[in-house]
């Protein structure tokens, strides 16, 4: 080779180190290519400008578009490295090569503790590669003789490069056989990590925009309660100092996960950096369940959540049988890459930009490429339609459109079952003001119709299971919800949307720097608000009053223990009073209790009487899903139907007591979503005043 040229192997070097490390590693071996930009010109004859290529060497493979190039290890499938328009490597190579770019689960064997399995491929296979497309696959099948080594599963890791795409599309089929052992899935996800010295800007939603703290920082910071809150004692960035930094601050419902990620505001040229789901339908617990997204770890971490128990607890959990069969495909999910200049001073320039990248992924779903035979295509989906009415004789004679509801297909279950389903598929959609909904591109099976509807307490499922069948289009008719309604409404608190975020919500402690956002609507999203019930309520508890009270100011927006030295815990009981005329005693009176979370509480309710040895209705133990100390404003959804007889009511003045009664530590917690006091039911009234 002579000199003024450069040699395929040194173009290859540039690629895979970056201008930055090449040329020195050039001159140690005595080597003198070109320089600065001949040198780079020099290389784009090999670097695919139009097309997809793939280079396999014997432990890793690179896919590159001459857009995004992308390194993984072979067999195992591990991502490395990845380059956008001639970058460095925007993974955090502090981190070993296994701690990059990962696809994992975390599961156990019931009675054993917990194992992470990063789902590493044992052999290597390509797809298909051509210059429009390349599909690699990295595989895994389970034996007897690993033990606990791996989890009992049939690996099948995919990753996607298109041409001109400036991104990339990884997706994995899980699958297990009959007769394999027992065992639970508490977690599946991807994850990757990236440089912490470039990425520093995170983005989530238009509100919810930051600079974020260097993993550093955690390291000097001050644990509280929990090993992820850190209150930031000496960060980097002195403007963060007083704040506290804690994953789950991030989270957000699976509805509005669609997209976050980090920019790079510091470069010359800003990167951004994104992850895009355009489809909830392999994800667990329905549109309300709560995830991670983006967030500091080792590295700016940003993940794919598709299996948790967050914010919901055991019930979410994957708990497979010996005689259980079971396959399902997770993803693609599609990581996407943008630049601007005017980043440095605006990052919602490439936010944006990232937003409409994601409606076309969204709009393109089922994708078209993938090429894995499980993974279902549009012409192998069916379709459900129809419009859903509400009727609630209290509200209207005739049924109402069920506006705005949330309508779903999901595996045969009980009302409400979607929740915590978690081994299939699940279709929403949000119908319109007239109660119409579609609910397109569904996987065939067999499924029940669920609904809930903003503003009504209960759950809707179709009276008939549905079995969706290759290009079926079924009408449905009769899609009737009738609400849980004894009695007419004698008072009401809150507002029926499974959340508690209408209620008082205080200002974290003045210890604590507040995270600034602007107009979120997500005021609960500060650390330690379960503490601030003491400072309101130092010796009494609440005392709400209908007609007097108002729910924004007056209601606290958890039901949650008191702190009242030494490591000891009480437990609250607030009162609701109440005047009532003419009591019915011959009647039954309902109280109608929906709870938008719970955590190791028990809510007992006693009328008139707060001495009572045996209340007049308790839950028992419920709910594991600690939205308080995670920062949010919901996790699963209860609702009871409290009778009452006249006889125990007066005309007047009454009180109804409500007590969270597990009181062993700060986090036990009742969220209350809506309270709604009914009168007796017009056929009890008529019976009573016929019997008079």
């Amino acid at each position: 080779m002579g000199k003024g040229q450069v040699g395929r192997w040194q173009k290859l070097i540039v690629w895979w180190l970056g201008m930055e490390l090449a040329l020195p590693f050039f001159s140690l071996i005595n080597c003198s290519p070109l320089h600065g930009r001949a040198l780079e010109d020099s290389i784009q004859d090999f670097l695919p400008a139009n097309g997809v290529q793939l280079l396999q060497q014997k432990q890793q493979v690179v896919m590159n578009n001459g857009i995004v190039s992308l390194t993984l290890t072979n067999p195992g499938g591990l991502v490395t490295d990845i380059r956008y328009q001639g970058s460095d490597n925007l993974l955090e190579t502090q981190n070993g090569e296994d701690n990059r770019g990962y696809w994992d689960v975390t599961w156990n064997k019931p009675g054993e503790n917990d194992n992470m399995d990063k789902l590493l491929g044992t052999s290597y296979k390509v797809i298909v590669q051509n210059i429009d497309q390349i599909e690699i696959s990295f595989i895994s099948t389970w034996d007897v003789k690993v033990g606990n080594a791996k989890a009992p599963l049939n690996v099948d890791k995919r990753f996607v490069m298109l041409r001109d795409s400036p991104g990339f599309y990884t997706y994995t089929v899980l699958e297990r056989l009959k007769g394999w052992p027992a065992f639970d899935i508490q977690e599946g996800r991807i994850v990757f990590k990236l440089q912490e010295n470039k990425f520093h800007f995170m983005a989530m939603s238009d509100q919810r925009q930051r600079i974020m703290p260097m993993p550093r920082d955690r390291e000097t910071g001050r644990v509280l309660d929990y090993q992820e809150a850190v209150l930031l004692t000496n960060p980097t960035n002195p403007t963060l100092k007083g704040e506290v930094d804690d994953k789950y601050l991030f989270s957000c419902d699976n509805k509005d996960n669609k997209i976050h990620g980090w920019i790079s505001i510091n470069d010359p040229v800003p990167i951004g950096f994104w992850m895009i789901t355009p489809s909830n339908e392999f994800r667990t617990g329905g549109p309300l369940k709560q995830d991670l997204t983006s967030h500091v770890g080792s590295g700016a971490t940003m993940l794919s959540m598709f299996i948790s128990t967050h914010y919901a607890g055991e019930d979410l959990a994957l708990k497979f049988q010996s005689d259980e069969y079971w396959k399902k495909v997770f993803g693609p999910v599609h990581v996407y890459f943008n630049s601007d200049v005017r980043a440095k001073q605006r990052p919602s320039v490439l936010w944006n930009d990232a937003k409409q990248r994601m409606l076309k992924e969204t709009t393109s779903w089922p994708y078209n490429f993938p090429l894995s035979k499980d993974f279902l295509k549009s012409n192998q989906r069916g379709a459900v339609s129809g419009q859903l009415l509400v009727h609630d004789w209290f509200i209207n004679k005739k049924p109402l459109a069920g506006a705005s509801a949330y309508v779903g297909l999901a595996p045969p279950g009980a009302a409400r079952s979607w929740q915590t389903e978690s081994k299939g598929y699940q279709f929403w959609t949000q119908a319109d003001p007239m109660g119409n909904f579609v609910i397109n591109n569904v996987v065939p099976g067999t499924y029940s119709l669920f609904a809930w509807v903003p503003g009504t307490i209960g759950d809707y499922k179709h009276a008939s299971d549905i079995t969706i069948k290759p290009g079926s289009n079924i009408k449905l008719r009769n899609v009737l919800f009738e609400p849980p309604r004894v009695g007419p409404t004698l008072w009401e608190i809150g507002i029926a949307d499974r959340t508690a975020a209408e209620f008082f919500i205080p200002d974290p402690s003045p210890s604590i720097k507040i995270h600034q956002y602007k107009n979120t609507g997500e005021k609960f999203r500060q650390y330690g608000l379960w503490a601030r019930y003491k400072d309101l309520y130092p010796n009494n508890d609440l005392v709400y009053t209908i007609g007097r009270s108002d729910y924004r100011k007056d209601w606290f927006f958890a039901h949650v223990t008191r702190n009242v030295g030494t490591g000891v815990f009480e437990s609250p009981t607030w009162q609701i009073k109440f005047d009532l005329e003419n009591v019915n005693k011959g009647a039954t009176y309902t109280l109608q209790v929906a709870l938008a979370s719970a955590n190791v509480a028990e809510l007992q309710v006693r009328f008139n009487d707060p001495n009572l040895v045996v209340p007049d209705f308790r839950t028992g133990q419920i709910g594991r899903d600690n939205a308080i100390a995670r920062h949010g404003i919901h996790g699963l959804y209860y609702l009871y139907n409290i009778g009452i007889t006249g006889s125990r009511l007066v005309d007047g003045s009454n009180t109804i007591f409500l007590t969270q009664a597990r009181s062993a530590g700060p986090f036990r917690e009742i969220m209350y979503d809506y309270l709604r006091f009914e009168g007796p039911s017009p056929t009890s009234q008529i019976a009573s005043n016929i019997g008079a």
